[in-house]
């Protein structure tokens, strides 16, 4: 079963220093019949203001994952990590019995636009880390490439939960299949560009910002259609 929610569909919230898309509950959007998506609990679309920031505060007992879509984003926390992300950078916090963090807009004249993903942890009151790698297009280029995962797979960044997070730049006509499990849900969303979805339910034309939740078995097939160039997406494979 294949759900399509359209950017039009995300709740939106326009701050004077922050854009935000939210595709589930959160902040002051509170939706009881959309709050989660399995272990995924948030998935927001952010475009930070030059100059500025989320002053620090405190998370616990969750899995944040960031990727940086365009700009830099300052990252600084209280266990030591005081680091510059660039676009193609996939950061990871284990949040656990807690950590505390702030990122910031250094730039002067350009936002920053980044996906911030909440998962909840396979287990709670575990110790706090921190990690982030960058990933360059060449390696997402016409492949689901693994950049987060429950178990590190193939070099991706480890978090506590049994998900994997991939990313995807798919050229025009080109296609990525992938085998929907029937005991599993996908999460689906176009960074940028468009795609198709095909499966046994039928075919789904995503535009940049739709997003795609799927249950049950799926032998999926997702491919580029843009007429301006290659899509960005990134696709959450979760329980």
């Amino acid at each position: 079963m294949i759900k399509v929610i359209t950017s039009a569909e995300r709740h939106t919230s326009n701050r004077d220093w922050i854009h935000s898309e939210f595709s589930f509950s959160f902040a002051d959007y509170d939706d009881p019949s959309n709050a989660h998506f399995g272990a995924l609990l948030a998935h927001n679309d952010n475009e930070l203001k030059p100059q500025q920031g989320m002053h620090e505060h405190p998370h616990h007992n969750l899995e944040i994952i960031t990727y940086v879509v365009s700009g830099v984003l300052s990252h600084e926390d209280d266990l030591g990590n005081q680091i510059d992300l660039h676009a193609g950078t996939v950061q990871i916090m284990s949040a656990g019995t807690g950590i505390n963090h702030s990122e910031k807009n250094q730039s002067q004249s350009s936002n920053v636009r980044f996906l911030q993903i909440w998962l909840l942890p396979n287990q709670r009151g575990l110790s706090p880390r921190w990690d982030a790698k960058f990933y360059p297009r060449e390696q997402r280029l016409n492949k689901l490439l693994p950049v987060a995962s429950g178990t590190g797979e193939d070099g991706a960044l480890r978090f506590n939960e049994n998900a994997t997070i991939y990313l995807s730049v798919l050229e025009t006509n080109r296609e990525l299949r992938y085998p929907q499990q029937e005991h599993r849900r996908t999460h689906i969303f176009v960074i940028s560009g468009n795609v198709e979805i095909s499966c046994s339910d039928g075919s789904f034309d995503l535009k940049t910002g739709d997003a795609a939740r799927i249950r049950k078995n799926c032998e999926m097939t997702i491919r580029g259609t843009g007429s301006d160039g290659a899509a960005e997406l990134i696709l959450i494979d979760l329980p």
